[in-house]
């Protein structure tokens, strides 16, 4: 990290590693303390999800270099909910950071602690839990959690006070009066803190591009019943699974108009233990499992499904494409989508969607009727959030570039005294004043590849892009330790067209490229390996670029006997 001036006194500083400038991946760190003697506390480690650009990877983790560097100074992890972008990433991240302490609330805690034993590390994590509203020391921060309004149960707001002031960090929010799982949003509890003196206000800005107040829960709910009680014949119902609410709510429905509920999708089950163990849902809830379908009348059934986000291996991707095991739909079946589609996932849903139209499945979406409503601010709840706390720094957070710009000029309009425009790796300091980036910090990305963590700038992925585009030629060669070919290159083409323009294969042009590249160097020469091998890969490259048009990805296999 680099220092641009010898700061001794203390300060109270906020660096996000994730989250600022996206949506999605959210990581913010809390420091106090002067210049190389700071202690931190982490809030949320999440993760964001792959997309075409990151052809094989399904999860993108914050890079954490800089908490590495710092662990010994970490005093623990605070996390505001249980949705993914938010906890994802503890299980992967976690074990590098020697031992931090966990602070959660109930249902938070049974969802990691799900999660944890899903990937098999479920030992060691010391995980303590808060209640809501609850009020504890870490380290050198005084942290009181603030009951919000979200998609999730036990949505918690952070007042982070130190020696030298206070902030609050919103986690994910909206204001609704009735959520129909979590308490609303403490506007009591804000307001009140607006009395005490706000310094610093850090808030989600995902709708600050949008004018109003954010429809209710309950709306939704009114929705579902209506259209699965009128619906002649089999609905299924897709929607984020941690969406407790909603699940209660198609639950509710299914029950009111004599239908089985029927929950596809191990995400689903996961979050519904989770809310029956910490009593958000009836732990008598009558469900039945995927496998009971096909004994069912399926104008009787109502299916709750995982794949909202049209996830190539979740249900409802599986159902559209006829290969779900136990799931089938028909002609005249109904298909709620009572989700958003969150950025990058556009063409994916798009997909699913048109499978289940090709089939003449009715789609229903947020697009024809209320079935579903964000969870996060518009323009009106953010107003009315400042005029409670009345902060005298804002910094936006949780947003894409145009989501913090549009927050940012709401501050400012509303009086705010300064508004930081930072972004992931920016050290801000809070106090003492004036707020301000002092410094930066290594920020990336991580990818889960498998069951292996890399560096995004690692490569292989930059590598299957390429083949994603172009394909790939391996050539194998075999020579005599005096140079001489000892048998015709083989060539083996993935992703090529089999012949050019011209109608000669591309294998020939590949082969034909290779012998002409070695016949041109020296006998003595072609005792260097690498030489030899770096020179057949660029002219078969360019061989087959001349005569496609394209650069195939080209890797020479070299045998000496």
């Amino acid at each position: 990290m680099s220092r641009k001036s010898d700061r001794k006194e203390a300060e109270f500083v906020f660096v996000p590693l994730g989250g600022v400038g996206e949506i999605g991946m959210n990581l913010y760190l809390y420091g106090y303390g002067r210049e190389g003697a700071r202690e931190w506390l982490i809030v949320d480690m999440g993760v964001t999800f792959g997309g075409d650009f990151e052809p094989g990877i399904d999860v993108i983790l914050p890079d954490i270099r800089f908490l590495e560097e710092e662990r010994h100074n970490i005093a623990g992890l605070l996390l505001t909910h249980a949705h993914e972008d938010h906890f994802g990433a503890v299980a992967d991240l976690w074990p590098q950071l020697g031992g931090v302490p966990v602070y959660a609330t109930p249902f938070t805690a049974e969802m990691l602690k799900s999660k944890l034993a899903e990937t098999g590390r479920a030992d060691g994590l010391p995980l303590h839990i808060m209640p809501m509203g609850g009020r504890r020391t870490i380290g050198p921060f005084d942290v009181e959690l603030v009951s919000m309004s979200h998609s999730i149960p036990e949505p918690s707001a952070v007042i982070i006070r130190t020696p030298l002031g206070a902030a609050l960090h919103t986690g994910d929010w909206k204001l609704d009066e009735n959520p129909l799982t979590s308490a609303p949003t403490d506007q009591a509890r804000l307001r009140a803190l607006g009395d005490e003196g706000l310094a610093a206000l850090i808030c989600d800005s995902t709708n600050a591009v949008r004018d109003g107040i954010s429809p209710s829960e309950a709306d939704v709910a009114v929705t579902l019943n209506r259209l699965i009680c009128e619906a002649p014949q089999l609905v299924a119902v897709t929607t984020f699974a941690s969406n407790v609410a909603r699940i209660r709510s198609v639950a509710n429905a299914a029950r009111a108009a004599g239908r089985d509920l029927v929950v596809v999708g191990r995400a689903m089950y996961r979050v519904i233990e989770a809310a029956q163990a910490t009593g958000y849902l009836d732990p008598d809830l009558p469900f039945l499992e995927e496998t009971a379908f096909a004994q069912l009348w399926p104008h009787k059934v109502v299916a709750l499904c995982t794949g909202s986000q049209g996830e190539a291996r979740a249900a409802m991707a599986r159902i559209a494409l006829g290969e779900h095991p136990n799931v089938k739909l028909e002609a005249g079946d109904r298909v709620i989508f009572s989700s958003r589609t969150i950025p990058g996932n556009e063409k994916a849903v798009a997909r699913v969607q048109n499978g289940l139209a090709d089939n003449e499945v009715e789609v229903i979406t947020d697009q024809d009727a209320p079935v579903h409503v964000s969870g996060h601010p518009r323009r009106g709840e953010l107003e009315q959030l400042y005029g409670w706390v009345k902060p005298d720094i804002a910094i936006p957070m949780h947003g894409e570039g145009r989501h913090l710009e549009a927050h940012a000029r709401l501050a400012e309009r509303l009086g705010v005294k300064q508004v930081v425009r930072a972004r992931n790796g920016a050290m801000v300091r809070l106090l003492p004043g004036p707020a301000a980036i002092i410094d930066n910090v290594p920020v990336g990305r991580l990818y889960r590849d498998g069951a292996i963590i890399t560096r995004a700038d690692d490569g292989q992925v930059r590598e299957r892009r390429k083949l994603s585009f172009a394909g790939t030629v391996a050539v194998s060669l075999v020579l005599s330790e005096k140079g001489s070919l000892l048998a015709d290159p083989e060539v083996a083409l993935t992703g090529l067209p089999a012949t050019d323009a011209q109608g000669i294969p591309f294998a020939t042009i590949a082969r034909d490229a290779a012998i002409g590249t070695i016949e041109s160097i020296p006998k003595p020469r072609r005792k260097d390996q690498a030489l030899v091998s770096e020179a057949v890969r660029r002219s078969v490259r360019a061989a087959v670029n001349q005569a496609w048009g394209k650069k195939p990805v080209c890797s020479v296999l070299l045998t000496v006997l």
